[in-house]
């Protein structure tokens, strides 16, 4: 217990998490309480969660171990990406967090949001299929052998990476969720493929560790010792375990959550057009 306790640490993911937690606390200061007392208590419990796990994922020995076993550094990736995202999408954080700024800030910063000719690439990569886009690429292209081992060299650029992964995550992630300020909703059916478009991404990655004869990435197989003894090719095939099985998870469970609602609305006026938010 002692030695696990040993290999916690503090970074600048913790500075995003305290600075977050603290604009969505502040702007649900004098906030009404709808009817709906008890889902806004689950939505606050989520958003909460979705902190916990960034925490968990960059801050635990989680990320210690992750250095020396690559499967653990899957599921750091799978934290990440699919995990923290969604819970913390579903906390419905944007109004809130909004609400923490000033009046002046908010009425400048939502004029230049939703106007300024500097903030149309961010207007247009928030649409469902740019999002999409943007999410896969960055997603694959980190794990080319030469930007993974170069992130694994070097600090920043593995900061770079999990920030990435994260606020890409959050990106693709919004079109699933919907909490907002995004308005254009994907009907189920395309929500659903969006979904699972997303999952066969992971499983091309995972494919690929599976079937590979030689270890893919030279930090793994320079290692003179692994935790628990395994070998390398042992430990890439786990990773693409990881990224096939536990990294698929959340994406069945969107696909599921969203045929159970269409099926739910399949006989009302509005079916087949926009799917409710998750």
């Amino acid at each position: 217990m002692g030695q696990l306790t040993a290999h916690w640490s503090f970074d600048l993911a913790l500075v995003y998490v305290v600075l977050a937690g603290g604009m969505y606390a502040l702007g649900g200061v004098g906030q009404r309480r709808s009817r709906d007392h008890g889902k806004e208590r689950l939505r606050e419990l989520s958003f909460a969660s979705g902190l916990a796990i960034i925490v968990i994922a960059l801050d635990s020995p989680i990320d210690y171990y992750s250095d020396l076993l690559f499967w653990v550094h899957m599921v750091q990736h799978i934290l990440l990406l699919t995990v923290a995202p969604p819970l913390i999408l579903l906390g419905r954080p944007w109004p809130r967090m909004w609400k923490s700024l000033p009046m002046s800030w908010r009425t400048k910063g939502g004029r230049t949001i939703a106007k300024a000719r500097w903030t149309a690439p961010i207007r247009f990569v928030a649409r469902p299929g740019p999002a999409f886009v943007v999410f896969s690429l960055n997603f694959l292209l980190w794990h080319i052998p030469a930007a993974y081992n170069a992130a694994l060299n070097f600090q920043w650029i593995h900061d770079a990476e999990h920030a990435l992964f994260f606020f890409t995550g959050l990106l693709f992630w919004a079109h699933v969720v919907d909490p907002g300020p995004i308005r254009k909703r994907l009907d189920w059916m395309r929500r659903a493929g969006y979904i699972v478009g997303g999952m066969i991404v992971g499983w091309v990655l995972a494919i690929a560790l599976v079937i590979a004869k030689t270890p893919l990435y030279a930090h793994y197989a320079a290692l003179s010792h692994r935790p628990g003894g395994i070998s390398v090719m042992v430990d890439q095939q786990l990773a693409g375990g990881m990224m096939w099985v536990p990294g698929s998870l959340v994406y069945v469970l969107a696909v599921l959550i969203v045929f159970g609602q269409w099926l739910g609305m399949e006989n009302e006026p509005s079916a087949g057009r926009a799917a409710p938010a998750l």
